[in-house]
């Protein structure tokens, strides 16, 4: 009798632990979606300090200390020809590989780098999610470094929607569904490696343009990821505001995005838009970040309402090395 006992407590303890570690939808099969949200949440970079950016001036100062770890994503070409001294020239798609097999233990900050900042600032939100909480993103890229490197920003900025913008209220999503998507493992650490195999591969899809969004904004669930004093002075036609460190949570507003639409994330420079983008998709919502934000629509409305902007001052001067 003991010994069916045992075996008995053992299935009951070995069937626990296999609900602890995965969550169930009614018909019990594996909520992924919800497993990682949870999973991610225990630490909620999102939600607590989204984004991680940090200045050329305080780039320059840790470099010049030995203390940063400089990832340049940028095309060898335009690696060859003027790079931060001391970066290393990696492709978004292998920069996670090439973080979790390098020794960066002497170093106090590892540093993305891209032309304008916004696509470290995604790769920076998916290192960020894995555990890397010493990754940041260079605020507006290379553009800021040396105006040999500054086009990218100047040639983006602009005025052309600033009379669309509207102060209407759109309300949010009633609470639905998270998405839906299968991987082969059920915990959340392993939901995550693999979602982040597939998203480091979609920054081209994950991008849009003002242009874009303003031909078809029915299209869109469009998501304003700024404050809501912000939101109240004007905002694209049918943009729904979304607090930055308190709407994406379980408990707050997530779930009221929509798993049937393409969601247009859009913020002041399309960095902060670029960190959130990377979280939506490694989540399973078709998420697209404004590239270059308000900057790249109402520029001029954005400086007058005293929001992040990009300005010539921005550019520092410092030196570069060529190989």
């Amino acid at each position: 009798m003991k010994y069916y006992l045992k075996f008995f407590l053992l299935g009951v303890l070995t069937l626990s632990l296999g609900f602890t570690a995965c969550d169930k939808d009614d018909d019990d099969t594996v909520n992924y979606a919800k497993t990682l949200v949870k999973y991610l949440e225990q630490d909620d970079f999102v939600n607590t300090y989204m984004p991680a950016m940090i200045s050329a001036t305080d780039v320059k100062t840790e470099n010049t200390a030995g203390t940063a770890y400089i990832i340049d994503l940028r095309g060898a070409d335009a690696f060859a020809a003027g790079h931060i001294e001391n970066a290393v020239n990696v492709t978004l798609t292998d920069v996670v590989n090439h973080v979790e097999t390098t020794d960066l233990t002497n170093y106090n900050k590892i540093v993305m780098v891209c032309y304008s900042g916004q696509t470290a600032s995604y790769a920076t939100s998916i290192l960020r999610l894995l555990g890397h909480s010493n990754v940041y993103c260079l605020k507006f890229g290379m553009c800021s470094w040396h105006q040999d490197f500054a086009g990218s920003w100047p040639s983006n900025i602009s005025n052309t929607y600033a009379t669309q913008l509207t102060t209407d209220v759109t309300e949010k999503n009633a609470t639905g569904s998270l998405p839906k998507f299968t991987t082969s493992s059920t915990d959340g650490e392993g939901i995550l490696d693999e979602r982040v195999d597939l998203v480091l591969t979609e920054w081209g899809d994950a991008t849009t343009t003002a242009s874009a969004v303003f031909a078809n904004p029915d299209d869109y669930y469009i998501v304003n990821y700024w404050s809501e004093a912000h939101y109240n002075l004007g905002h694209i036609p049918g943009a729904i505001q979304y607090t930055p460190k308190a709407s994406m949570s379980l408990e707050a507003d997530l779930q009221t995005l929509p798993t049937d639409k393409t969601i247009v994330v859009y913020c002041y420079t399309g960095q902060t838009s670029a960190h959130l983008t990377a979280y939506l998709r490694i989540l399973g919502y078709d998420a697209k970040s404004l590239l270059f934000g308000i900057n790249g629509m109402a520029y001029d409305w954005a400086v007058n309402n005293e929001m992040t902007h990009w300005d010539d001052a921005y550019i520092m001067g410092y030196d570069y090395v060529t190989e």
